[in-house]
């Protein structure tokens, strides 16, 4: 379809497919087609609630229709995406007229032959019938699984780990939409920012400031470099380092670079050096530091973090933070399609890879000095089983109480955030001291 003639619909068709048959990455496929399209911000708004609902929403879809397609792979990809895309708007969008979007389905299915009227008679079909129940289902993973678009391996680790009741609300939170928050970068200018943002004060850090919903990037206040885009959760982790100014620091898994400037904030001589192993993500932190006039505290190393010992030897800093790579659990409401693209051997892997950079960067902190770990998963294999095993394979080191006024966040000295507590992304925070 060309670009004069496209509409909301056909954009997130287009995104949808990718996502499904490409493994693209929602957030990334959607801003670049949203970026080279001529449609309207409202339309633009449409397409990216299409985009995510139907990639959110993805199982419970598919059982739908799996009660009118008889079989799904003779169809070809695009055409059964239209229809998830059509069955998410009929389900979950009630301002949007049934006629309006069932004839605008059909338009897009005249692309190939025949299949107007196929997608027709299908659409026709769930609209004058009652829909199956989902209640219905016997087994209660499954039941679950399908309810709120988790896969069962899911239901049953969340189960698991936090009981039936909790993990029920962690799955049902997923569908609420992110806050908007921001970081302040001066502490005394939070006042006059809140007005001018219409902002609300965080409830979890006392740097940030949040809103339902809002496009805080475009405001002068961004440009200026007075605020910057950091969830809430992100925000607690520079604060454990408990920085005074003077420190040599290490961010070991720096981009796209929140936390190294928030680091970087609390410096005055000191200085944070941020590693990477890619030059267009060094470049975004490098851009970062810029903007927000730090650029003197930081400096920029391309570097893999399991190579910290080699290259900085021992004793070269005061404080380390290890943002692990992890599974991304906890950032499900902002990229459902990660519940999709994972599974329970991931896990096994990812701490293999995240004890290899703790025991590499632990070579390289001075007797006293603190290792923050976080990552932005709620799965304990990623999690407190990392720190415990760090601590069973380096007895020189201790396990550091971490404290925060919501208590509601502390589990065994440990910060953990789980999505439905404060409508944030999941995170997790712990932290260790070289005693010896």
């Amino acid at each position: 379809m060309s670009k004069n003639n496209q509409t909301a619909r056909s954009l997130a068709l287009t995104v949808l497919t990718q996502i499904f048959d490409d493994g693209a990455y929602s957030n990334i496929a959607l801003k670049q087609e949203l970026d080279k399209s001529p449609l309207t911000s409202q339309d633009k708004g449409l397409a990216t609630e299409l985009v995510y609902g139907t990639v959110a929403r993805k199982l419970t879809l598919e059982w739908y229709l799996s009660h009118y397609i008889a079989d799904r792979d003779k169809l070809d990809t695009w055409v059964y995406y239209l229809l998830m895309l059509s069955l998410y708007q009929l389900l979950y969008l009630d301002k949007i007229p049934t006629h309006a979007l069932v004839n605008e389905a059909v338009n897009l299915a005249k692309r190939g032959k025949g299949t107007d009227k196929f997608v027709n008679a299908i659409l026709r079909k769930i609209v004058s019938q009652d829909l199956p129940e989902i209640a219905t289902i016997k087994r209660k993973n499954k039941r679950l699984s399908i309810q709120y678009s988790v896969p069962i391996w899911l239901v049953k680790l969340l189960s698991e780990e936090y009981g039936d009741e909790r993990a029920e609300k962690i799955m049902a939170s997923l569908f609420e939409r992110n806050k908007a928050s921001v970081r302040v970068v001066k502490q005394e200018e939070r006042p006059r920012l809140q007005e001018e943002l219409a902002a609300e004060l965080s409830q979890l850090s006392p740097v940030s400031l949040v809103a339902p919903s809002g496009h805080f990037a475009a405001s002068e206040a961004f440009a200026n470099g007075e605020i910057t885009i950091q969830d809430e959760t992100s925000q607690l982790v520079a604060p454990t380092l408990k920085l005074e100014g003077q420190e040599h620091v290490l961010d070991a898994c720096a981009a796209p670079g929140g936390k190294t400037m928030h680091i970087a904030s609390y410096l005055t001589t000191g200085q944070v050096t941020a590693l990477d192993l890619y030059d267009h993500k060094l470049a975004l932190i490098a851009e970062n530091a810029e903007r927000l006039g730090v650029g003197d505290k930081v400096l920029i190393q391309k570097l893999d973090a399991r190579q910290v010992a080699q290259h900085f030897g021992p004793d070269s800093f005061d404080k380390i933070l290890v943002d692990a790579p992890c599974s991304g659990i906890g950032l499900i409401r902002r990229k459902p399609d990660i519940k999709y693209n994972k599974e329970m051997a991931d896990f096994s892997s990812l701490q293999e890879t995240q004890l290899e950079i703790l025991d590499s960067v632990c070579q390289s902190i001075k007797k006293g000095g603190i290792i923050t770990y976080s990552t932005c998963t709620i799965v304990q294999k990623e999690n407190q089983e990392v720190v415990q095993e760090f601590l069973r394979q380096h007895p020189n080191f201790e396990q550091v109480m971490l404290e925060h006024p919501c208590s509601d966040i502390l589990v065994d000295g440990c910060i953990l955030i789980t999505p439905e507590q404060y409508q944030t992304d999941g995170f997790f925070i712990s932290q260790v001291r070289r005693i010896s």
